[in-house]
């Protein structure tokens, strides 16, 4: 029972497959791998290398930030052209596991191209941002990179610092709405194809181990994997593609493992994630107060993604106090009318990181989301 329990929490915290995993030891290969947590300074590719061509109608630019962990993040500065006055801005992330150059700079360009400042970012310990060792992730730490990316976009002399929102994919759509309920200058939130990481990271899919007996064998599984190899990686999308292997595993592989969406620092394309690097997330619940979100938020799901029910339920534990999966309960949101969920016919989780073969991605109905709530 644990071993299952351990190979699902592994790859839902990278990419979500359950039952093959693939795994190497040492440091993973980032091109940063060396960055000490406090330079001011990264080391980043300045060409262009995302998994999606440049638009011609917005500017692009590389730039860093600082975190109150007093880590340094990179990210990728898209402006509209010819734009004037002071914008709107939204910051992306997303999703877990992957970096900018994927999904999160896709949402963050499309953006721009509507008239948003725009900033897609590395998460701490990810990609071209600092922090060693490399690959690791918290609750706490990955919110605070989201209000660190809010702090920067307010400093920008182009940014109404009144208009701030944020998009999180995939698990980071969770930790985009742990961001809105600690940040209150959030003023719109869209989560993604969303993950709530902390509740499949403790219960495993759809709950199966949610008991104190699997969570048990899970904890000291972990405690030995510190003593006997802390830096081993584990997870990423299985390669080669089994031919039994579910429908969800083979969209992650036609996203990750392929020209649509590969990407050498991406762990979800590789060597995944470090085995012992998502321990806080098994141990904490960190949506407990989105019912007391005031700003507007947008849940988005596919209606064929395997995470469908992450979506909806924390939909409606932010807007009634209560849902299924959430043994708390609390009371029911004091704005509710600005909350939303969006189930796409026929998407699958990943049709939703880059709009798949049917452009599922509503560009419209975000960008008129954003402008109706960030007035």
């Amino acid at each position: 029972m644990f071993y299952n329990m351990r190979k699902i929490f592994l790859l839902s915290t990278v990419m979500c497959f359950i039952g093959i995993i693939t795994a190497c030891k040492g440091e993973c290969d980032d091109t940063n791998s060396k960055t000490e947590n406090n330079m001011n300074t990264l080391t980043m590719t300045q060409e262009w290398d995302k998994v999606f061509p440049l638009s011609e109608k917005v500017n692009h630019k590389k730039v860093t930030f600082e975190t109150q962990y007093g880590l340094t993040l990179a990210a990728d500065l898209y402006t509209p052209k010819n734009a004037e006055g002071k914008l709107a801005a939204i910051a992306v992330s997303g999703p877990f596991g992957a970096v900018k150059e994927q999904s999160s700079g896709l949402y963050a360009m499309r953006m721009a191209e509507r008239g948003f400042v725009t900033l897609a970012f590395d998460p701490s310990y990810t990609g071209e941002s600092s922090g060693a060792p490399r690959r690791t992730a918290s609750p706490d730490i990955n919110t605070e990179d989201f209000m660190s990316a809010v702090d920067y976009l307010t400093n920008l002399n182009n940014v109404d610092a009144e208009k701030i929102g944020i998009i999180g994919i995939c698990g980071w759509g969770g930790i985009a709405l742990n961001a809105a309920a600690a940040d209150p200058r959030i003023k719109v939130t869209v989560a993604s194809t969303m993950y709530d990481m902390t509740r499949v990271g403790g219960n495993g899919y759809y709950d199966s181990e949610d008991r104190e007996e699997s969570r048990h064998a899970a904890r000291e599984a972990i405690a030995k994997q510190r003593i006997s190899d802390p830096m081993a990686m584990a997870g990423g999308v299985v390669d080669p593609l089994p031919d039994d292997a579910p429908q969800f595993v083979k969209d992650y592989f036609a996203y990750y493992k392929t020209p649509r969406g590969y990407h050498a620092r991406s762990g979800n394309s590789n060597d995944g994630w470090r085995t012992i690097g998502t321990q806080a997330y098994a141990n904490a619940r960190f949506l407990y107060y989105i019912n007391e979100i005031r700003s507007a938020v947008l849940v988005m799901h596919g209606e064929k993604a395997h995470s469908r029910y992450f979506g909806e339920a924390a939909y409606h534990y932010m807007v009634d106090g209560k849902a299924d999966g959430y043994t708390f309960v609390g009371n029911p949101n004091p704005v509710p009318d600005n909350k939303q969920l969006l189930i796409i016919p026929d998407a699958n989780h990943c049709d939703l990181y880059d709009g798949g073969e049917n452009n599922y991605i509503p560009w419209d109905k975000l960008e008129q989301f954003f402008r109706d709530n960030l007035k």
